[in-house]
């Protein structure tokens, strides 16, 4: 009976189980209205995993601590994955209505201007500890204490651009991508100062974030629920990154807008800024995934899919700076390589050398509690909040967290997960699903608070917070 359907004619519009489908989609529609796929689809992620993780193993060589980190990734991995492909077929086989709700004006405004006094009030905040934690420095010594990441490397950027030829330390800032020092540089001719003009940007982009992350999530839930959602994104652990002279508060700002401009239906648009995203940081590419979720589940026309092929666009005018700086589009890989070790990798294997190298830096604070105990609770914590809601948010926020996780998760020397992920959309959507019980979001709430002034002070202890 499924090849019937199959192979039925498709001229303009057909009947197909109770749905009107469009040309074009009867195929993909029968087969997702069939259990058999679901079946199909899982078994053969299951192995594939498997497969992957077998031959990981056979070339890898860990002690018993992170063979076991390992496997626990892995399989929070493969539950997540098994919950996903139901939601997935799910969300392709019925067009449905979406909600589409509306955002407030009013709570938009009150949103980007609460956020604007959250960036200031860490500022100070930061201030004032380094001040009881020991440091005497004046005001404009701890502003330049916010360069202590890869904040320098924006700045200098942002004034000088790369650098063809000079100290070796220069020259592997081609590895840092150039949407963020555009915005700072033009700013900086109204500020005087690029780490003014950069502190300036990131404030005015973590605010706009929020505004948006909100008006993305009103589409989906209730009002109440994209605030929860906000007041996640806004407070969690890394939160402190977003008032830095870095580039997270702008990539964020550009990857939400681009999905709420794609939801509603300005796709071209949103393809523009889904390419400075990936002008702005490498794994802006993987817009493509939730992009193309939504122009199928919105049944687009076949055009409306070359937005999807905009976002690669930002990243390549990134690789035609590197030609044009070093003479390879790719010098940035090289450099990557050389200098911080950093390749492709699997993300279970990040969750094996995390783990040991947290059992190996036990007796130091500096290493262990701020560096590799919450790298690897950041990814092991964020793969299990995922699990419990895969099934209660939007498919295509699922599918981009798990490409995403699987791509930023599986670098060869991961220092800044909690970073990474706190630029990680699906996530604050995540846990306002959780969160729906008054007294388990106040629980989340707190908790969340609570490792973000852990995790800040550790941050001005330069504890290796990156």
């Amino acid at each position: 009976m499924i090849y019937a359907r199959i192979l039925a004619p498709c001229r303009g519009e057909v009947n197909c189980r109770g749905f009107n489908l469009r040309r074009g989609y009867v195929i993909i529609n029968v087969m997702l209205n069939d259990k058999f796929p679901e079946k199909l689809i899982s078994a053969l992620g299951t192995v594939t995993l498997a497969a992957v993780f077998a031959l990981w193993c056979a070339g890898s060589s860990y002690g018993a601590a992170g063979y076991a980190a390992a496997v626990i990734s892995a399989l929070l991995m493969l539950a997540l994955c098994l919950r996903f492909v139901p939601e997935w077929c799910a969300f392709w086989r019925e067009k449905g209505e979406d909600r589409l709700g509306t955002a407030d004006g009013t709570v938009c405004a009150r949103i980007f201007a609460l956020i604007i006094i959250w960036d200031v009030f860490i500022l100070i905040l930061g201030f004032v500890l380094r001040k009881i934690l020991g440091y005497d420095e004046t005001v404009g010594g701890y502003v330049r204490f916010w360069l202590c990441t890869d904040s320098q490397h924006y700045m200098d950027i942002a004034r000088d651009w790369y650098l063809s030829d000079g100290e070796w330390d220069r020259l592997v800032q081609l590895v840092f991508l150039p949407g963020y020092p555009v915005v700072v540089r033009l700013f900086s001719y109204l500020t005087g100062d690029c780490l003014a003009a950069g502190l300036f940007v990131s404030a005015l982009c973590f605010a706009g974030s929020g505004v948006m992350l909100y008006k993305l999530m009103c589409l989906d839930m209730e009002s109440a629920a994209a605030l929860r959602a906000v007041k996640f994104f806004a407070l969690c652990p890394a939160a402190f990154f977003f008032a830095a002279p870095m580039s997270e508060s702008l990539f964020v700002l550009c990857t939400v807008s681009c999905l709420y401009l794609v939801r509603t239906g300005r796709i071209r648009t949103g393809g523009l800024l889904g390419a400075y995203a990936a002008f702005t940081r490498s794994p802006g590419l993987i817009l493509v995934v939730p992009i193309l979720f939504e122009l199928v589940r919105s049944r687009a026309k076949p055009r409306e899919y070359l937005a999807s092929f905009m976002v690669p666009l930002g990243f390549a005018a990134y690789c035609m700076i590197n030609y044009s700086v070093s003479g390879d589009a790719f010098k940035f890989m090289e450099y990557q390589s050389i200098h911080w070790n950093q390749r492709l990798g699997w993300f279970f294997g990040t969750a094996a050398y995390q783990t040991e190298n947290a059992v190996s830096a036990a007796g130091r604070p500096a290493l262990f509690w701020g560096l590799w105990l919450p790298n690897l609770l950041a990814q092991l914590l964020s793969l299990a909040a995922m699990i419990f809601a895969a099934k209660r948010i939007r498919a295509s926020y699922t599918a981009y967290f798990i490409a995403y996780f699987v791509v930023t998760m599986g670098a060869t020397w991961l220092l800044s997960a909690p970073r990474y992920l706190a630029a990680m959309l699906s996530l604050p959507a995540a846990m306002s699903a959780l969160a729906e019980n008054a007294r388990t979001e106040r629980v989340l709430i707190l908790l969340s608070v609570l490792m973000f002034f852990v995790y800040f002070i550790f941050f001005l202890l330069r504890w290796q917070v990156w």
